[in-house]
């Protein structure tokens, strides 16, 4: 049965709990990709199966040629999904999302998505154009461009349209996984449009809010087994369907003057502050998967869940968890830090999503920047432990020297002074696009020196069981 809103009486698992005919626009999504439909468009869905609530329809837009399959395949059943989310112990729950009322694409929709931008009841735009879409470089060429190509030319240009019709501007929520990203997004809009119009740009700067958010949910890569189990166990046709785990949390700044959902009755936070929420996942979830993927993949570990199944592995996980990580943390209200973490490990161990060691590896310059550098650089400000650090750190070294494929942006700076340290022990620390001021201090070198001897001599497995014990 192909998936429509005529099919949705016959299907056996939950369907929207509210007449989407009912339902108008208020959101208007730039980037509709598997997370987007996992993660914000759930938690707008279920505020529509909330009793007078029918004015926060999200509408998607897609502004890169790849986005026009998906603009298709939603079209072709009245932009309805399945979604299953997946338990740790791998049990599955199907449903069916309706929160997206409309897809368009651009250039073939350009008047109807601009339009819509200047419209007053649309009052948020939220983002999800990953990491790179928010380079302003890269989008300052398409200044002036008819009709805009990027996310940074649509907003200004409907943001234009609204102040000289004296319509309030829209809030920008950036729902993409990167720190600071509400102000990330301030920055890069204000920048794009004070290239096209210096009074515009200072005029978006004082008068929208772009308020910060933190996004969780694991959402792999689709596979055509998903539809085919779809298909098999109830005779579903959905062109467009999604798997994510299901833990989600979303963590947002309630900064919105001209509304927003009732989101804090469908389990998202709201708070004067995302930063506590936000260090706390990078240092615990992010974090971890450097410290479990570098030495995993040494002691022979292909997938994140095997690693975690091993006993000695999780009690480092968990070591480094409690003795490196928590010490670092603000406050974060409402979040119970022991409990956190034995959600994190039960995620980690989920084999239903399986995920890669070496996915995780990607790039580990910037994500042993970004992720384990502050934790180390906190503790020893503080005079504590940094022992699983140094040993992740020096198993990086090792799988540099191994040579191979090194899946990273700087892999020839990293290998030149990975080797500079086999005859300068410490060396490697003075990487400074990693490291920073760090490779200065005398206890981070002799930590380090102790972790590299250690894994020499000992192997990765026999090294984690050393400090697992």
């Amino acid at each position: 049965m192909k998936l429509s809103t005529a099919a949705l009486s016959a299907l056996d698992i939950p369907t929207p709990a509210y007449d989407r005919t009912r339902v108008t626009p208020g959101i208007v999504h730039i980037g509709v990709g598997a997370f987007h439909r996992a993660h914000q468009a759930v938690h707008v869905d279920d505020v529509l199966a909330i009793d007078g609530v029918s004015d926060w329809g999200i509408v998607g837009v897609g502004l890169l040629p790849g986005d026009a399959d998906a603009v298709a395949r939603s079209r072709s059943q009245d932009h309805l999904y399945c979604l299953t989310t997946v338990d740790p112990d791998g049990t599955d729950h199907t449903r069916v999302v309706g929160s997206i009322i409309d897809h368009l694409h651009s250039p073939a929709d350009a008047g109807r998505i601009m339009d819509l931008l200047s419209s007053p009841e649309i009052r948020i735009v939220s983002l999800t154009i990953t990491e790179g879409g928010y380079n302003l470089d890269e989008a300052l060429p398409h200044v002036g461009e008819q009709p805009p190509g990027t996310a940074w030319g649509v907003l200004t240009e409907a943001l234009r349209r609204r102040r000289d019709a004296g319509v309030p501007p829209f809030t920008v929520l950036s729902c993409d996984n990167i720190q600071h990203n509400g102000d990330v997004a301030r920055a890069v809009l204000t920048g794009f449009a004070r290239a096209v119009d210096e009074q515009l740009g200072d005029w978006i700067e004082a008068n929208v809010a772009f308020p910060n958010s933190m996004v969780d949910r694991i959402t792999p890569q689709l596979t055509p087994d998903v539809a085919l189990d779809l298909r098999q166990r109830y005779g579903i046709d959905d062109a467009w369907p999604v798997r994510s785990e299901s833990f989600t949390q979303w963590v947002i700044e309630d900064r919105f003057p001209a509304g927003r959902p009732p989101l804090e009755r469908v389990g998202a936070q709201l708070v004067a502050d995302v930063a506590p929420f936000e260090k706390m996942k990078l240092r615990l979830l992010n974090a971890s998967h450097q410290v479990m993927s570098h030495l995993g993949l040494l002691a022979g570990f292909t997938m994140v869940h095997e690693a975690c199944h091993d006993e000695t592995f999780a009690r480092y996980i968990r070591r480094y968890m409690t003795r490196e990580a928590i010490p670092t943390l603000d406050p974060v209200p409402g979040i119970d830090l022991a409990a956190y973490c034995d959600r994190l490990m039960a995620r980690f161990g989920g084999s239903r999503l399986a995920d890669t060691l070496a996915r995780q590896v990607v790039d580990s310059s910037d994500r042993i920047t970004k992720f384990l550098v502050p934790v180390i650089a906190d503790q020893l400000r503080a005079g504590r432990d940094i022992e699983c650090a140094c040993l992740v750190l020096a198993a990086w070294r090792r799988r540099i020297l191994a040579g191979g494929d090194l899946t990273d942006r700087r892999a020839d700076e990293l290998r030149e002074w990975a080797m500079r340290d086999e005859a300068d022990p410490g060396a490697f620390l003075r990487f400074a696009p990693v490291f920073g001021e760090l490779g200065d201090d005398d206890r981070l070198r002799t930590s380090w020196r102790d972790a590299v001897a250690l894994l020499d001599e000992h192997g990765a497995a026999a090294a984690v069981a050393r400090l697992a014990a």
